[in-house]
């Protein structure tokens, strides 16, 4: 039997509980792959405002000429506005999407269990309740599975298809080809707090207000260093005001109490005072940054121009910074080489004037010049592509000349980078934030929450991250992001960053995540 061949036949009825943007973009999708859909909800009001939405969605579709004129008219007949539940008990599928409150959907999934034909599958769009306690309160929990779409559920690709205790394997598979008929890209996860990407995301967060909490730069440097360096979406500080804190903190706070107060998922003091002043992101008018009428967005931290130097050494291989090399050369600056002691690409340096210019390792620039016995010490930032990359993050040691700063500086600038300066901050930013990513990564795949290529994928396409965390640990070495958490973990003495033991068997092994 195929994939297609398990997937839902499109004369199934979908029953979709809730006409929110949630429920109403769910009911969109389910038409859209030409299921009949019922969309319920008590309020009549409610139904149309949902069902206007997706008349609106369609419309642009038509416009844009991705969908034709009658096959909107077919979608839009497809869908019955209900506000009440037995007008819908020849459903063969029940999606809810309510308020996040364990007891109402309990009580929900009782009343349709009672409704529905024994066969009908039951589902949550719950992104962050478990799915066995919520089965638990069922005379049938194995007819309980999670379908965890993405706001707004039409565009967004993803969809966590979540198995509790009870859910059998068979009924997994079923939901996720019928999610892929639906045009989604499912992935399979276990019902543990966050799933994949609610818990793998909580990093991403975290490690740009740790850096911020130490005053190390502007959420504006700091956005810029994760957007224009690392190639993500959005900036950390501008995400969390798209989310709205109320929500991101509500997530995190969910997650570290749901995993008995594991410190990896420490909420942010700065963000619970954010919460606690109402300044709640876009939402509110004001997060980390003002919302308000002609309010001017803060620009990140730039160094003025430096003169550059006319030739610069490279001191073994830089690995996966190799490709600023080409960027000097074709600045007209004059490239030496040398090896490097050990070979290691990991212990590759650029010397420039009277600077050391190296990738972090998770150490302090201040730290390693003491230990390397190179005072004039200036780290830089993680990129995702050095070739190609706008902006490039540095840090200095404090004990650093300002002349061996300004060459550095400078000759990076000619190379076409523009450079922001950020304090002496163990692991800068991207960095120490792909590494954190990688071990949780790592940890779920550990814990059997999903493979590497399902949490990949996930973080890919639930996040729209430019690369899957444990992909990217490939790309560094796995072993180089063991050695930049276990820096970290002794800069700061927290279990925080504890390396994951998955990424420790790796490192022992040479094995990658994805082989």
């Amino acid at each position: 039997m195929t994939a297609a061949d398990k997937a839902l036949d499109k004369q199934v009825k979908v029953l979709v509980i809730g006409a929110g943007a949630m429920g109403s973009g769910i009911a969109h999708v389910a038409a859209l792959a030409g299921h009949p859909v019922y969309l319920y909800d008590t309020r009549a009001e409610a139904i149309d405002k949902g069902i206007g939405g997706i008349a609106k969605d369609l419309a642009f579709l038509v416009e844009k000429g991705k969908l034709a004129g009658a096959e909107r008219d077919a979608v839009l007949a497809r869908i019955s506005g209900i506000t009440q539940l037995a007008d819908a008990k020849d459903a063969g599928l029940a999606i809810e999407a309510i308020v996040e409150n364990l007891d109402i959907k309990q009580k929900l999934f009782r009343e349709l269990e009672a409704l529905l034909a024994e066969d009908a599958v039951l589902a949550s769009n719950t992104s962050s309740l478990s799915i066995t306690a919520m089965g638990a309160a069922l005379a049938r929990p194995e007819r309980l599975v999670g379908l965890h779409f993405f706001n707004p559920a039409p565009r967004m690709k993803l969809v966590e298809i979540v198995s509790g205790l009870a859910t059998p394997r068979e009924l997994a598979e079923r939901m996720h080809a019928t999610a892929k008929a639906w045009g989604k890209v499912p992935v399979h996860a276990k019902s543990t707090p966050g799933f994949i990407v609610n818990r793998v995301a909580r990093p991403y967060y975290a490690e740009a207000q740790r850096v911020l909490a130490e005053c190390a730069a502007e959420p504006a440097t700091l956005d810029a260093a994760m957007r224009e360096g690392c190639g993500f979406p959005m900036g950390p500080f501008e995400l969390m005001d798209l989310i709205g804190h109320d929500v991101n903190f509500a997530v995190t706070n969910s997650v570290f109490d749901a995993y008995f107060g594991d410190k990896r998922f420490t909420p942010s003091l700065l963000q619970q005072e954010l919460v606690a002043a109402g300044r709640l992101g876009r939402k509110s008018g004001h997060g980390f940054y003002s919302y308000a009428a002609g309010a001017a967005r803060p620009a990140p931290q730039t160094e003025e121009p430096h003169e550059a130097e006319a030739a610069i050494t490279v001191v073994g291989g830089l690995g996966v910074a190799a490709a600023l090399i080409g960027r000097f050369e074709a600045a007209g600056i004059e490239v030496r080489r040398t090896a490097g002691a050990g070979g290691s690409d990991a212990q590759g340096w650029l010397e420039i004037g009277g600077a050391r210019v190296a990738l972090s390792d998770g150490r302090t620039a201040t730290r390693r010049a003491v230990e390397e016995g190179v005072p004039n010490l200036v780290l830089f930032d993680l990129c995702l592509d050095y070739a190609t990359t706008p902006r490039l993050t540095l840090a200095r040691a404090d004990q650093c000349g300002h002349g061996a700063w300004g060459a550095a500086v400078g000759t990076l600038q000619r190379a076409g980078l523009a450079v922001s300066r950020i304090d002496d901050v163990a692991g800068l930013v991207g960095l120490r934030t792909v590494a954190m990513l990688a071990n949780e990564a790592a940890d779920a795949v550990l814990q059997g929450i999903g493979t590497a290529a399902d949490i990949d994928t996930a973080m890919r396409f639930g996040t729209n991250y430019p690369k899957g965390p444990l992909a990217w640990a490939d790309q560094l070495g796995v072993a180089f992001v063991a050695r930049v958490l276990a820096n970290l973990r002794e800069h700061y003495g927290e279990e925080r960053y504890r390396v994951s033991p998955l990424i420790q068997r790796k490192t022992f092994s040479g094995a990658a995540f994805h082989e």
